[in-house]
């Protein structure tokens, strides 16, 4: 099975990447890892496939380009190596139990680049985690717009995505409860968004109300690299995925 992390940088995609392979890898399952970052300097994984070997951004910057310019001009060149990745991954997931696949720190690199999409169009029915941060989560329409950004990575990259709420070792009982409450109970939610007399409440209000009629019948994971917790519901979360075809409920 294929596995694929993505988030925005600092949602902690590849410290959970490399974790959650050593947690498989002491189940007894065999783990190949896919690194598909051409800036990150440091891994906690060693990668069977490492688009470094490729081109690097720093290569790019000792050639001139700025920061955002050489991550751009990293995925242009890639994408006429793409074929030969997905072959490779395809070949690894062959002989491995779980691929994991840890995506740029710049999410908008890989979902909006022609490489992400033709990437995972190649690799049958891989599952997508989506990474995001309790940061995020100040108001009511922000778990609006988790719930449908995990729509629309489904919607652009042809995944099913798995909406996982990541760091939550540093969040108090009461956070992490009412975390829970707005992500999970759309009928809550809702009345919270009811009240808000805002045009945000009011979109989200509308976008929600119809929330049950779109969304595939996923759940979502609450997450710590640091302390593995929901790592066995990400584990059963996945082979469900590969035995089911894509129903998570």
């Amino acid at each position: 099975m294929i596995v694929a992390f993505l988030g925005t940088a600092g949602s902690g995609k590849t410290t959970i990447t490399g974790a959650f392979g050593r947690y498989l890898e002491e189940q007894g399952h065999s783990v190949a890892y896919v690194n598909l970052d051409t800036g990150v300097k440091r891994l906690p994984y060693t990668p069977d496939i490492d688009v470094r070997e490729i081109v690097t951004v720093e290569e790019l910057m000792a050639e001139g380009y700025g920061p955002n310019g050489a991550i751009v001009e990293s995925y242009d060149r890639l994408l006429p190596e793409v074929e030969k990745i997905a072959e490779k991954i395809l070949k690894l997931e062959e002989k491995k139990e779980c691929t994991l696949i840890d995506t740029p720190g710049q999410m908008e690199s890989f979902l909006f680049h022609e490489f992400g999409i033709m990437l995972m169009d190649r690799l049958g029915e891989p599952l997508m985690v989506y990474l995001f941060d309790p940061e995020i989560l100040k108001r009511p329409h922000d778990y609006c717009f988790v719930r449908f950004f995990a729509l629309m990575i489904d919607l652009r990259l042809g995944t099913t995505t798995v909406p996982v709420l990541n760091k939550i070792d540093l969040l108090e009982n009461e956070e992490l409860e009412r975390h829970r409450k707005y992500l999970e109970d759309i009928e809550y939610l809702k009345a919270r968004l009811k009240l808000d007399p805002t045009m945000q409440g009011l979109l989200a209000y509308k976008l929600c109300s119809f929330l049950p009629e779109v969304s595939p019948p996923v759940r979502v994971v609450y997450a710590s690299a640091r302390n593995r917790t929901g790592f066995e519901d990400l584990e059963t979360l996945s082979y469900e995925h590969y035995c089911t075809c894509g129903d998570l409920t």
